[in-house]
């Protein structure tokens, strides 16, 4: 199964670190980041898991939840997690479903036969607050996430959603931004009043708005 951007994120009901998860429930009107670690115990993942944990207050101020997903069972998760805060100094603050029936991992496509079978890709979905995907990112095993990225692209895509705008090449929050080609001049006018670069008819360089 391979999901497409602007798909309803499937929902599920799994164990996890907090209990019984829901996801549309639990996700609400928030957006969530959903990744997934291919086993318990792994290295990288575990840098990973802390990473996310000690930056969790900023996912939080953008209304953005964290979820992580492994096909080890619970028990497993749990002695992982002592490791997690031991070695990353920071403990587990967001739930980690135990996806030992693999229900998760088929509904989002996180199996690859041809890799492992039994085990789950390095995956990384962003979800809105709509339960619509709006990114999906796929790691290899030996490189670790960047946390930085993944921040910056919900940023990006909150914005494009609050004020017609996207993101040019290698955008960071407070830089310029592009007045979406679907609004003409006319209308970039009601949004843009103080007016824009145009390079090209097609590339108007604004502002980016608060």
């Amino acid at each position: 199964m391979t999901l497409q951007l602007g798909e309803i994120a499937p929902d599920f009901t799994v164990e996890s670190t907090e209990g019984t998860l829901g996801f549309h429930q639990w996700l609400g009107k928030d957006w969530a980041v959903l990744f997934s670690h291919p086993a318990d115990y792994t290295p990288v993942c575990t840098t990973e898991l802390g990473a996310f944990a000690r930056r969790k207050d900023e996912f939080a101020a953008r209304d953005v939840k964290l979820v992580g997903v492994s096909v080890d069972p619970l028990a497993s998760h749990h002695g992982w997690a002592r490791d997690i805060e031991q070695t990353q100094g920071a403990a587990l603050n967001y739930p980690l479903l135990a996806d030992a029936d693999q229900v998760v991992a088929q509904l989002y496509g996180m199996i690859h036969p041809k890799a492992d079978p039994k085990v789950t890709v390095r995956t990384v979905f962003i979800i809105d607050s709509d339960k619509k995907i709006r990114l999906t990112l796929t790691y290899p095993p030996s490189t670790g996430r960047n946390v930085d990225e993944i921040l910056r692209v919900i940023d990006s895509l909150q914005l494009t959603d609050k004020h017609k705008v996207a993101t040019p090449v290698d955008w960071q929050n407070g830089d310029d931004v592009i007045i979406l080609p679907s609004l003409t001049d006319d209308d970039a006018r009601q949004h843009f009043p103080e007016g824009w670069d145009a390079k090209t008819p097609y590339l108007r360089v604004v502002r980016q708005p608060d």
